[in-house]
């Protein structure tokens, strides 16, 4: 799992689809919404891990984005 897509990809696999409007809000639910997967204990360890790198990383890109535009 490398990219935002390929979460997008596993969510929809489950039938979930995300989205609310706002890239970042989008992304916080995916990961409410893997957690929940995970808890459930229908995805492995290392597939919820890699997906949550990819959210962390993504997060952190539009969190840094929204700082750079009120600079």
């Amino acid at each position: 799992m490398k990219t935002l897509y390929d979460v997008q990809q596993l969510l929809e696999k489950f039938g979930i689809l995300v989205h609310i409007g706002k890239r970042k809000w989008d992304i916080e639910m995916m990961a409410i919404e893997l957690d929940k997967l995970h808890e459930s204990g229908v995805i492995p360890q290392k597939q919820f891990i890699s997906a949550k790198v990819v959210l962390n990383h993504e997060y952190n890109l539009e969190v840094a984005a929204e700082h750079d535009e009120k600079d």
